[in-house]
């Protein structure tokens, strides 16, 4: 039984945490440009976030290590630290976007000033960190994250056509067939491949597996829920597309806050549909700014061996504790700065791609490693989908830069 819950809960919190402010973003305004012809990118990075998160809980499952763990082991020192290095610089900028969306959120709810709520966040999510443990802070923020299911029913009950939809999860170019449209298709291509394949997903998925003491017998438990939770999940990827391409795009709309996206929930159902998106936002957005924040002190923690894991008092990993302290603290003066949340989005979103072959490669090496992984080493399909991925990551973080100074960040 106690599994049969676990599983339960587990596919809900993947659900409920896997749209945060970048992925939001891009959907809406991939829909709001390009109608319904990017889905199919949805589909290549849902596959590709599963393929890679069941490695990184199976690795972590039975051999008890997290993946900058592995990075220094595979990459070496000089290599392993400028992979750390970029990882937590993306981290911080993640978290960041989220902290200012969480404060625009609240905005809207309450109507106070938006400093003051950049502070009160940063407050109200160190607090959480503190005193929540590891499981409940999944549980949290991951169920009441899935308020946001309220965009999938706008997107049924605004009735898209379904033949279009199909058909927009074929790869193709932009629907206009301007070629002058090819290098921003490309650009939003990229970055919503990133936003759903970002690089802090695996790292939290594999430390939180070893959080919750996961062994070999977890195996089935954990591919169950990195597939079953990211394919749903994906399911309001692909809404959120469909309400720009329905809403937002005739209406020449761009996405540019998260009150946006709550507006084309509230066309359908009105206050309470409103409600339901904003709050939905707000804990997905705090459980991603949780999630970046952990993320990056356990990429410290490994990567130099220090005591780490929410399981242990901050006296027994006082390192741990201190780096997701200066990281959350860090992200919040970022944007209390006066910096634009959707401009710390879009750079955390290009240059998280750019990332991704580093993180991916030396965790593919070691689930395909039968001495290391013996008989729970990749088969032949996990290696075929891991270097197909891999291949793709990296022609990805190879045109994210070119393509974002070209297009102007996607403005062009």
């Amino acid at each position: 039984m106690n599994k049969v819950l676990d599983l339960f809960l587990g596919i809900l919190t993947a659900v409920g945490g896997f749209v945060e402010i970048g992925e939001l973003t891009f959907t809406l305004n991939a829909g709001s440009r390009f109608g319904y012809s990017l889905l199919w990118v949805v589909a290549v990075g849902t596959v590709g976030i599963i393929v890679y998160c069941e490695m990184a809980g199976r690795i972590a499952a039975v051999r008890k290590q997290p993946v900058f763990h592995l990075i220094r082991e595979r990459a070496g020192l000089t290599a392993g630290l400028v992979t750390l290095l970029a990882a937590n610089l993306v981290n911080v900028m993640t978290c960041a976007a989220e902290v200012g969306g969480m404060a625009l959120l609240w905005q809207l709810i309450a109507g106070w000033p938006y400093r003051l709520l950049i502070v009160l966040t940063f407050v109200l999510l160190a607090l959480a960190i503190w005193l929540l443990s590891f499981e409940w802070i999944e549980r949290v923020f991951g169920l009441l994250g899935l308020l946001m299911v309220v965009f999938l029913a706008a997107a049924v009950v605004a009735k898209p056509d379904w033949s279009a939809v199909a058909h927009g999860f074929l790869p193709q170019g932009p629907p206009s067939g301007d070629s002058s449209d090819l290098k921003l298709y490309g650009y939003y291509a990229v970055a919503l491949l990133s936003s759903i394949m970002l690089p802090y997903e695996t790292y939290f998925y594999a430390s939180g597996a070893i959080e919750d003491r996961w062994t070999a017998k977890d195996i089935q438990l954990n591919r169950v829920i990195s597939i079953v939770g990211s394919v749903l999940g994906s399911l309001l990827a692909v809404a959120l597309v469909l309400i720009g391409a329905m809403t937002l795009g005739p209406r020449q709309i761009e996405a540019e806050l998260p009150g946006t996206a709550a507006l084309a929930v509230a066309i359908q159902f009105g206050t309470w549909g409103l409600y339901a998106a904003l709050f939905g936002m707000l804990f997905a957005f705090g459980g991603a700014a949780i999630e970046t924040t952990l993320s990056g002190a356990y990429n410290l923690a490994q990567f130099f061996g220090w005591p780490w894991g929410k399981f242990r008092r901050p006296r027994e990993a006082p390192r741990f504790h201190a780096a997701w302290l200066v990281l959350l603290a860090l992200s919040a003066l970022l944007i209390l700065s006066g910096i634009d949340p959707i401009d710390v989005v879009e750079y955390s979103i290009v240059f998280a791609v750019v990332t991704l072959p580093f993180t991916y490669f030396p965790m593919l090496v070691i689930a395909a490693d039968k001495r290391v992984m013996k008989e729970h080493a990749n088969g032949w399909l996990a290696n075929v989908l891991g270097w197909a991925f891999l291949a793709i990551t990296t022609a990805a973080a190879l045109a994210a830069i070119p393509l974002l100074i070209l297009t102007h960040g996607g403005k062009a």
